[in-house]
């Protein structure tokens, strides 16, 4: 079963410095029927301002997983990190007994990213930080490994039973995935457009997967950038 979320029917709203479309509820859009998909509780897909961004706020019990698209966002956090993640990095930041933070785009250019929110297996865990970069071609033509519980294959660290894959295809490119059995999948088309098992998905639609035990994954545009969860 192949449930879509698609890119217009998600939460948006306009801060003027913040675009930002809420696949599931989140802040003060509220929806009864979209409130996270098994241990998948937040992806935003924000438009950031240049030189704007988030002033230190709080989170806790949290797996956060920082996606950029364009553009550049610079991290600080109150365990003394201090980065900044480009295009094809993965920030893992477990917020754990409780973490203060901010978040602020590129001096000179809009910055485009997915902000992930994961529910952690346990709660009150140790605070900690891991950024990783993952090269294009990596990515080209298959699925890589860019975060999972141990950190397998060098991708970062998850405290939750899930694998996130990220991908990007060219025209006509396909790829299969097996989903084991009593186990889900969610994919966010980032650019391009996807066929999932004969489903068409464009930029910024979502899909819900159950019950199904292989995935065809055809691109049919160029630069078809997506991500994979797996998740229990």
């Amino acid at each position: 079963m192949i449930k879509i979320r698609r890119s217009n029917e998600r939460g948006h709203a306009d801060h003027g410095w913040l675009d930002t479309y809420h696949s599931f509820s989140f802040a003060d859009y509220y929806d009864p029927q979209n409130m996270g998909f098994r241990d998948l509780r937040v992806i935003n897909e924000d438009y950031v301002a240049p030189a704007q961004g988030f002033p230190t706020h709080g989170h806790r019990d949290m797996e956060i997983v920082t996606y950029v698209i364009d553009g550049e966002l610079s991290h600080r956090d109150s365990m003394g990190n201090g980065e900044t993640i480009r295009p094809h990095e993965v920030q893992r930041m477990t917020a754990g007994t409780g973490v203060l933070h901010s978040e602020f785009s590129s001096p000179t250019d809009k910055t485009h990213l997915l902000q992930i929110w994961i529910l952690p297996e346990k709660q009150n865990l140790e605070p900690s930080y891991e950024q990783t970069f993952f090269a294009p071609e990596e990515k080209q033509g298959k699925l890589k490994l860019v975060a999972s519980r141990g950190g397998d294959d060098g991708s970062v660290h998850i405290n939750q039973d899930v694998k996130l894959y990220a991908s990007i295809l060219s025209a006509g490119n396909e790829i299969e995935y097996s989903i084991p059995d009593g186990r889900h999948a969610w994919i966010q088309l980032i650019s391009g457009e996807l066929e999932v098992n004969g489903e068409t998905l464009e930029p910024g639609d979502g899909a819900a997967i159950s019950e199904e035990h292989l995935l065809s994954l055809k691109a049919t545009k160029d630069k078809t950038e997506f991500l994979l969860f797996d998740l229990n």
